[in-house]
């Protein structure tokens, strides 16, 4: 039995309960278990490191990985998930050179690299814990007790094995290469690892002069923002092909040269200089000048250095055009004097700065000082010898180290390489065999990386890592390449048990060729190479598991940020195809990276973001996860994090969405409670409903289906999120509200369970869809739900969890575009006139005139008029008129330029050209719509360029403030704004109607709880509410009474209000009324108007319910049964009479006595002819009554209780006129639908196998569409049968 679901919901504290639910069911392994045996899905998780907690990046990261992942497993694959973890490198090593003060490698030295390593080893898994607390809490469903990580034995071994595998394939060299430098972690980057963190900064920018050989009085000048490396200047390079100038300086009178294009780097205007030459760079190639520094002067004879090199590589964007070169501190300035023989690749590196960043001995005026310290006293130091020109600062990006947050200097290091550029075509071909969304990562950003690919530097001087399995001799000559522990057991005779370094770099290895013992070298691999190594080191390949690992490279899936298209993807590719000549993974999602919300990155020092979890606790993790994976960042753009965004994601979704399910609910149990009737969904056994808005939904919902399982497949969250939260404004705000009534059971009690059915079915189709974005109130529903479903017969299947069901797949047959696309058309034109009753200050109570809808296309008008009743009743107007005619109404097209894409296009021409487009007429316009192009002053415009519009002038004078126009696209409506008295006070009527539910609600009532409404208002509020009585009645289903409360009545709430400017008083009181006896009373019978004398055609007596209460979701107590039906014919028995009174107030099965007269003594004789009794009123009451204790209420009416229309059937095969009588209400109070009176018809005249249409006329073109079906009282219908 599904239980009571509640008025109000608590999402964090239900997401607690459900994950002890999932922890009872052993839930994650559970459905492991039912999966296995299915096909495999394989994933790989990019392996975060624990000595932080996880931020934003992680959880959005992690969230779609848990999408991507829950929807492969309820597709039908069985979807291994292990978490990972980095263990080794800078990260670990920067905090305990932090807590130890470590300032370099000689502080390591003396504590021991043991004593260290297992100071890294104690907070490696700081966080583990935290970080499997908050993943969980998060619903991510992944394993962690068959993690892996960098650290375990098994998996440094695979990493030897790796790396021997491209040692024999001559693919690792030792060398040296200017590369990024952390001087605060004494290491080397690599080029994706100094790319992540740039920042704006304000560096010193010097001219410094290099007097030529030749003639000490010209010197060559250049520009540079690191003064540091001017101590270590071997060259000067100059652009062969550009013009060079030599300049005297009118103010000094020295002589420059500089190249002519960069002259504005020197002086400000052509007075400060005197052009003495122009030649081109070409001519000073091989020039020697005089050195800055005397520290490595012997160069000049031993490699010609401190001469003036040529390249093209030199530019006129900035500087001098003349480039000092330190060639071990920058790229290029090593390439060019490489290439001139200034330096060679044997010779001692010309690099007197250490790895803490610090000037060695060698450079003797700043010896110990930290380069960028010296800055200053250098440029001092060219200043007092006469060598500083010019002296400034500039401001610009720079790279700093990703972990200390200081900034990188750039210097030669030695290190070992992975050959990566000889491989460029093989890594751009392998490329183009996975899929990336978005796309343009993958094609743009990473293919231009892979373009400009170098070779890897793999080697770090560091201690806590993955030690490097390379065993050389004393003189270089001998190496051996280990690949497992085994084969270094065999070369050593040692037993092995851990790889790190303290464990193996004592070991030595005799050597072959008589040079005694070969010793480890001293270097780590970058953490990069462990984690690009991962598909293999976390199966332990090939030692172990080989055919798991076959069978599921590449990877079905992995996502990570945009960042790690230089980081990890990279790294995944390079290996998996320099070993295998395969692609790593299949299919990639990118995410953007998550921001604070002023764009800034997020910082704990700037405390500028929210803790994750402390939005877990206050909205719940599915509100977070959903923002996330609604938002820019699952197309690799930036998020800029804010609070409010979870919160509206609560508010706008999930809170819609859980009234929607409670709704359900709700009335579920009514149903079953009044009808008595067994609610047991079946998705095979429910019958297609005839309602429109039932098929719209249904027909919505299974194309959405199909829509999401296509985009799915395709990874396109980014279409798929946006298009799921969508739904949800669908079902409540368009289905669920216009069907309430049906819901409710206004409509009787199988339109009521087809109704249910229906939005059972959306809403449970729709929780298993949802189920993997979120994963706690998808489950929340599902385990309610669940018991409302009907047990399959043999079914063995476990359905504990709506994560072990299946998603389902799309019915066809319930698909209907014709439908969506009318119910969208629908929509427009509802929300057209929301849009302007908001912009004329007219709320939805006060009912209009009429709405008018102009389109082109006489389809869309087709499909408007078809839905005419819910425009009507949405939108609360009388009319609606549809017409193609737009100039009837004074509607004329009118164009805007597109600024932003015309100003480019146009340039100077866009100011005449715009006053053009504005000056188009209606008539152009629609040749421009069907042609795609217009000439204005010469310009060819297509549609990107002008933004149309329908403007309303209206024909007649009166238009205009009659009317109010707003369109979309092609859709125009006009609505009727002119105020009508009897529709201002039918507004003040359904204010009364809300204040009287607003005190319902804020008393707890719900609306199967019997009250009665009494009141006391101003004279004019008393009139409107004795004009509408019967409306307000039959809205709130309960009775209202003017003031005073009847003695003894148990009040409930009593509050003054106003309504607009009159004065309300309203108290509610429990019951129906009662006597002195206790008994409840029924209210006061009283007969409908008589509207202009007209009477039924048929025959009819009153029936009033005495000492007991209707049943079956009905609430009124007094009743109209027509005699006969069509007139003069079927007459019915008192029997007939019994059974029709019985059924109307929903008592079936009940045994009742029908009585002549209000103090119940005088019962009704079986053989009595109710015809007989026309137009007087019966009195219906339980067998067995004490008639002391419950009486009627004497009445002697003559006219019906309830409203009615009288009918005239129209069809060509009829003989005579054939006349009835439909009510349009029974009891009174509880309204039939325009949907009933058509069944009303049909039966009334026999026509099983045709649909009459209810109209005005003998016309079909007037049938009848009301929102209010009480207002036909008294009129006359025409049935009409084609």
């Amino acid at each position: 039995m599904a239980q009571h679901v509640p008025d109000n919901i608590n999402f964090p504290f239900e997401e607690e309960k459900i994950q002890e639910f999932w922890k009872k069911i052993d839930a994650f392994k559970t459905s492991l278990k039912l999966s296995k045996g299915k096909p495999r899905y394989s994933f790989y998780d990019g392996p975060p490191f624990a000595t932080g907690l996880p931020h934003y990046g992680h959880i959005l990261a992690g969230t779609i990985k848990d999408v991507v992942t829950r929807w492969a497993h309820q597709s039908g694959f069985h979807v291994e998930r292990r978490f990972g973890w980095d263990c080794h490198g800078l990260p670990v090593e920067y905090e305990i050179d932090k807590t130890l003060g470590i300032r370099g490698p000689e502080d390591v030295a003396k504590m021991g690299i043991e004593a260290y390593n297992q100071e890294c080893r104690k907070i490696v898994m700081r966080y583990s814990k935290e970080w499997e607390e908050i993943i969980c809490r998060l619903g991510r469903w992944i394993d962690f007790e068959n993690d892996y990580k960098t650290m375990y034995p098994s998996f440094m071994e695979t990493i030897w094995w790796v790396f021997k595998q491209l040692y024999c394939k001559g693919l690792v060299y030792k060398g040296y290469k200017v590369m990024p430098f952390s001087t605060a972690c004494n290491t080397p980057l690599s080029n994706f690892e100094s790319g992540q963190n740039y920042k704006e900064v304000v560096d010193p920018a010097v001219i410094v002069s290099f007097p030529l050989e030749e003639d000490a009085d010209v010197s060559m000048i250049a520009w540079t923002t690191t003064p540091w490396t001017l101590p270590s200047n071997l060259s000067l390079c100059v652009n062969p092909s550009m013009t060079y100038v030599k300049v005297k300086d009118n103010n000094t009178n020295r002589v420059y040269i500089m190249m002519e294009d960069r002259l504005s780097a020197l002086f400000q205007k052509e007075e400060e200089y005197t052009i003495l030459d122009k030649f081109k760079g070409k001519t000073l190639e091989g020039k020697h000048y005089k050195p800055l520094f005397p520290y490595f002067k012997h160069l000049r004879e031993k490699t010609g250095a401190f001469r003036i090199l040529t390249d093209n590589y030199v530019t006129s964007e900035s500087g001098t055009g003349v480039v000092h070169q330190a060639p071990y501190f920058g790229e290029d300035d090593q390439r060019v004097c490489l290439a001139n023989k200034i330096i060679t690749k044997d010779m001692d590196m010309v690099c007197p700065v250490d790895a803490s960043g610090r000037f060695t001995a060698e450079v003797t005026h700043f010896s110990g000082k930290y380069v960028k310290d010296a800055d200053k006293e250098i440029t001092k130091k060219l200043k007092s010898d006469g060598r500083l020109v010019h002296q400034g600062t500039t401001k610009h990006s720079y790279p700093f180290c990703w972990r200390s947050e200081t900034p990188l200097i750039y210097k030669a290091v030695p290190s070992w390489f992975v050959r990566v550029e000889q491989a460029t075509h093989l890594l751009l071909e392998q490329n183009q065999k996975t899929y990336w969304v978005p796309e343009f990562v993958k094609e743009k950003r990473f293919a231009n990386w892979l373009r400009d690919a170098r070779d890897w530097a793999i080697s770090r001087n560091r201690y806590w890592g993955t030690p490097i399995p390379l065993w050389i001799s004393d003189d270089g000559e001998e190496i051996v390449c280990v690949g497992s522990i085994e084969e270094l057991q065999t070369l050593t005779g040692e037993k092995i048990t851990d790889l790190h370094r303290e464990s193996i770099d004592k070991l030595t290895i005799p050597s072959k060729m008589g040079k005694g013992d070969l010793r480890r070298i001293s270097e780590v691999f970058d953490c990069w190479f462990e984690s690009g190594s991962m598909p293999y080191a976390q199966n332990h390949y090939p030692f172990e598991k080989k055919k798991e690992f076959d069978d599921s490279f590449p990877a079905d899936f992995i996502a990570e940020g945009i960042d790690q298209t230089r980081g990890w993807f990279y790294t995944l590719l390079v290996l998996s195809t320099l070993l295998f000549g395969k692609p790593p993974f299949k299919n990639l999602v990118a995410n953007g990276l998550v921001l604070a919300a002023d764009g800034q990155k997020m910082s704990k020092r700037k405390k500028n973001y929210p803790d994750p979890m402390e939005i877990v606790h206050k909205y719940g993790a599915d509100a977070l996860r959903l923002y996330l994976v609604n938002s820019p960042s699952v197309r690799a753009e930036n998020l800029k994090f804010k609070e409010d965004g979870v919160y509206d994601v609560l508010k706008d979704v999930f809170l819609p969405w859980f009234n929607a399910y409670r709704f359900l609910m709700q009335n579920v149990e009514r149903l079953e409670r009044e009808n008595g009737v067994k609610f047991a969904y079946s998705d095979t056994k429910m019958e297609t409903s005839e309602n429109y808005m039932d098929r719209w939904i249904l027909s919505f919902s299974q194309s959405l289906i199909k829509f999401v399982k296509k985009e799915m497949a395709a990874y396109h969250l980014y279409t798929v999120v946006p298009r799921l939260v969508k739904f949800v404004d669908q079902l409540t705000n368009w289905y669920v509200r216009m069907n309430r009534k049906r819901l409710k059971g206004d409509g009787g009690p199988s339109d009521c369970l087809q109704a249910l059915e229906s939005l059972f079915s959306v809403i449970f189709n729709m929780i298993k869809v949802m189920s993997p974005f979120t994963p706690h109130l998808t489950e929340y529903m599902y385990q309610n739900m669940r018991n409302l479903l009907e047990p399959v017969s043999g079914e063995k299947s476990d359905t504990r969890s709506v994560h072990f069901l299946m998603l389902p797949h799309p019915r066809e047959s319930l698909i209907d575009v014709k439908i969506e696309n009318a119910v969208s058309v629908m929509q427009t034109v509802i929300e057209l006139g929301r849009v302007v009753r908001d912009r004329k200050t007219l709320p939805l109570k006060y009912p209009l005139k009429e709405v008018v809808v102009i389109h082109q296309d006489p389809r869309a008008l087709e499909d408007v008029r078809s839905l005419k009743k819910y425009i009507l009743e949405e939108l609360n107007v009388r009319e609606l008129t549809t017409t193609t005619d737009k100039e009837k109404y004074g509607i004329h097209l009118k164009a805007e330029p597109d600024h932003k894409v015309l100003g480019v296009k146009l340039k100077g021409d866009f100011k005449p050209t715009m006053a053009a487009i504005q000056a188009l007429t209606d008539a152009q316009l629609v040749a421009f719509k069907k042609t795609g192009e217009i000439v204005v002053c010469g310009h060819t415009l297509l549609p990107e360029d002008l933004r149309l519009m329908y403007t309303f002038q209206g024909k007649r004078d009166q238009d205009a403030s009659q009317y109010e126009a707003h369109s979309e696209g092609e859709l125009l409506i006009l609505l009727d704004v002119t105020p009508d008295q009897l529709m201002l006070d039918e507004g003040i009527a359904r204010e009364v109607i809300n204040r009287i539910q607003k005190l319902r609600k804020k008393a707890a009532l719900v609306p199967s709880h019997d009250i009665t409404a009494y009141y006391k208002a101003s004279p004019d509020l008393s009139r409107i509410i004795d004009e509408f009585t019967e409306f307000i009645c039959s809205t709130i289903k309960q009775p209202l009474s003017r003031y005073p409360v009847r003695p003894h009545s148990k009040v409930i709430i009593q509050e003054n209000m106003m309504v607009k400017a009159n004065s309300f008083e309203c108290t509610i009181v429990e019951g129906h009324g009662v006597n002195a006896a206790g008994s409840e009373l029924s209210p006061q019978l009283a007969s409908v108007p008589v509207k202009g004398g007209i009477t039924p055609k048929c025959k009819f007596v009153n029936v009033e319910l005495c000492g007991t209460k209707p049943q079956e979701g009905v609430s009124g107590v007094c009743a109209t049964i027509l005699l006969e039906n069509p007139a003069g014919r079927c007459a019915v028995t008192m029997q007939d009479l019994r059974h029709q009174a019985t059924a109307v107030f929903g008592l079936r099965g009940l045994s009742m006595q029908l009585f002549l007269d209000a103090d119940l003594t005088r019962e009704v004789k079986p053989n009595d002819k109710p015809i007989d009794y026309a137009t007087q009123t019966f009195f219906l009451a339980p067998n067995n009554i004490d008639v002391h204790q419950c009486q009627g209420q004497c009445s002697d009416l003559r006219s019906p209780v309830c409203h009615f229309v009288n009918v005239e059937l129209v069809r060509k095969t009829a003989k005579g006129e054939v006349k009835g009588t439909l009510l349009l209400e029974n009891p009174c109070g509880d309204r039939f639908t325009t949907d009933q009176l058509t069944e009303q018809v049909k039966t009334v005249f026999d026509l099983n196998s045709s649909t009459p249409v209810l109209s005005r006329t003998k016309s079909v073109e007037d049938e009848i569409h009301v929102s209010n079906i009480t207002s036909l009282h008294s009129e006359t219908l025409y049935a009409i049968v084609n």
